[in-house]
């Protein structure tokens, strides 16, 4: 695999046309079966990753999901020497009103602990996420989402029919005010992790269009379902957290590391 060491670049991503292949949908809970084979298989490795220095880390689900589904991640980070954190609130509808609920949830995390809260996002929660730090940066550290579709919010992906379903109205109607500014990165070190094998919302929607200093985009191997125990995500995001706060340094995979990342 490549990349492109310039950072300042722009990514030459075509927009993609309607939802990612039913091919790719149809396989996401055998390929995510594999991603947590591979989690098994790797668990020792994954040991050596950068340990953590006991900060709190809000872990927000994805899509109709909930804190169970986050539990591997939370174990793997809090072994690594972090606090993960769950969200309290139960399965993830996309509700507008969450991204409100989550910054009291940031700030009683803040005030316990007295320190920045760095916040993961997988898929839909990526998008909470992101909007939370925008309006509470001077409480989060960074902010990481897996596979968030944060670049085509309004755009056709397999998961917005059910959306539209269970809330009898069009997902742009809903969204718009909670994401309007969502194409501009918060205000702190932010990176989008992604998969070209995501087979629920589109990649090219799932990255930063330009990168900077503290903007980065990183492309790993695997499913949708599984972006949260796949062994190639799980090493990044030791390696993310474990950045000073004050000095945030770009992902740079080293020795045979490089062959698992695409990164721009």
């Amino acid at each position: 695999m490549t990349s492109n060491p310039s950072y300042l670049n722009t990514p030459n991503i075509e927009k993609p046309k309607g939802s990612p292949s039913k091919l790719l949908l149809f396989t996401e809970g055998a390929r995510a079966a594999l991603d947590l084979g591979a989690y098994a298989l790797t668990r020792r490795m994954l040991t050596k990753a950068p340990k953590g220095d006991g900060h709190p880390i809000l872990v927000v689900p994805g899509f109709m999901t909930n804190d169970f589904s986050t539990v591997v991640l939370r174990n793997f980070l809090e072994k690594l020497g972090y606090a993960p954190k769950t969200w309290d609130l139960g399965f993830n509808l996309g509700r507008p009103e969450y991204a409100f609920r989550l910054m009291d949830r940031l700030e009683e995390i803040q005030a316990a602990y007295n320190c920045k809260v760095s916040i993961i996002g997988w898929s839909l929660g990526g998008v909470f996420a992101r909007e939370v730090a925008r309006e509470k940066p001077e409480l989060v550290r960074q902010v990481i989402t897996l596979g968030s579709p944060f670049g085509g919010i309004f755009e056709k992906n397999n998961a917005r029919w059910l959306y539209e379903f269970l809330h009898g109205a069009k997902a742009m109607d809903v969204h718009h005010e909670l994401v309007e500014n969502i194409l501009t990165p918060p205000p702190v070190p932010t990176t989008a992790i992604y998969s070209k094998g995501d087979g629920v919302v589109n990649w090219q929607h799932c990255l930063e269009l330009e990168e900077s200093a503290t903007v980065q985009n990183i492309e790993v191997s695997g499913s949708h379902i599984g972006l949260g125990v796949n062994p190639s995500v799980l090493y990044c995001l030791g390696d993310r957290l474990a950045q000073e706060h004050d000095d945030w340094q770009r992902f740079q995979p080293k020795g045979g590391m490089k062959l698992f990342y695409h990164y721009y």
